[in-house]
């Protein structure tokens, strides 16, 4: 499912299984959900059958009868709650006792038809109960999307960061259903900072396409001398802070340091390639207490 809400006709292809022990009684219902338009539709009169089927099939909704000989449908939900555990268990009980309602409701099923079957009963609460299990599908895995792209973010946020700062973040950082906690607030007076981006790499990278862009890319990042660092590697640029967090006198002579650092690598990787890229440096020095900036140099090597 995409992002859209959930829809008739995806109501209509839930996978449904019809647990009864008399056959008139499963021939009864599958007319009544085919005949509604229902389009998965499975049966089985036999109850210890049902959790390897929703192991293989995994069903939308589950109609059970409780009043089975071999294994009787409270058993079944307590067999189906290990498959589900912590989750939403999916089953719409079939009884003709009234006392079973109660006890079926308090045993983990969501609601309940009695018998003998009201047709209009039946597709209104077997519509109901799969509208509501396809919602909670969809915000699960919605809320699983949120939560990779979440970490994804506290990723590229500690590869961005020096690595002192980035040890100590990794150790406090905590995704949770209401985003990332434990971040740290750092201020300083005066940084240094380096950017080295390769000259016209999207044009570059167009021409050679993705697979060989992305080698191109780890080659520079992975380089066995240790020129590059790849912790600080993002895309076609290099981001590195001079004196944090620790401040020393010499941060720009130290990011110019490694501004050359990263022109040699350049240069040895384009000895062996036959791509022979160029790389843009910029360098910023940025006072805070002043808030000025000071020291900008942006060249084409």
């Amino acid at each position: 499912m995409n992002e859209r809400m959930i829809t008739a006709a995806d109501i209509l292809r839930g996978k449904v299984l019809i647990v009864d022990d008399q056959r008139a009684n499963v021939l009864l219902l599958e007319r009544m959900l085919t005949g509604a338009g229902y389009t998965s539709i499975s049966s089985t009169m036999d109850p210890s059958e049902v959790c390897e089927l929703h192991l293989r099939h995994r069903y939308d909704l589950i109609l059970l009868d409780v009043q089975m000989p071999s294994m009787d449908g409270f058993q079944v939900m307590e067999n189906l709650k290990e498959i589900e555990a912590g989750s939403y268990l999916p089953v719409l009980v079939i009884t003709a006792q009234p006392d079973h309602k109660l006890r079926a409701l308090k045993a983990g099923a969501k609601d309940f038809v009695s018998k003998p079957f009201d047709i209009a009963e039946v597709l209104i609460r077997v519509h109901n109960m799969l509208e509501v299990r396809l919602l909670h599908q969809k915000t699960r895995q919605l809320y699983e999307r949120v939560a990779a792209e979440q970490l994804t973010s506290e990723r590229l946020l500690v590869r961005l960061l020096p690595a002192p700062l980035a040890e100590r973040l990794k150790g406090r950082l905590e995704i949770t259903a209401d985003g990332v906690s434990g971040l740290i607030a750092e201020s300083f007076a005066e940084v240094t900072v380096l950017f080295a981006d390769l000259v016209e790499f999207t044009k570059f990278s167009e021409g050679v396409g993705a697979e060989v862009m992305v080698n191109v890319l780890q080659q520079l990042s992975t380089r066995s001398d240790g020129d590059l660092d790849p912790t600080r590697i993002v895309g076609d640029a290099y981001l590195g802070a001079s004196s944090l967090p620790d401040p020393v006198a010499d941060r720009t002579i130290g990011a110019a340091n490694r501004a050359l650092e990263v022109v040699a690598a350049l240069d040895r990787f384009n000895e062996h390639s036959r791509y022979q890229l160029k790389v843009r440096i910029g360098m910023v020095t940025a006072t805070d207490g002043a808030n000025t900036r000071s020291g900008a140099i942006f060249v084409d090597l």
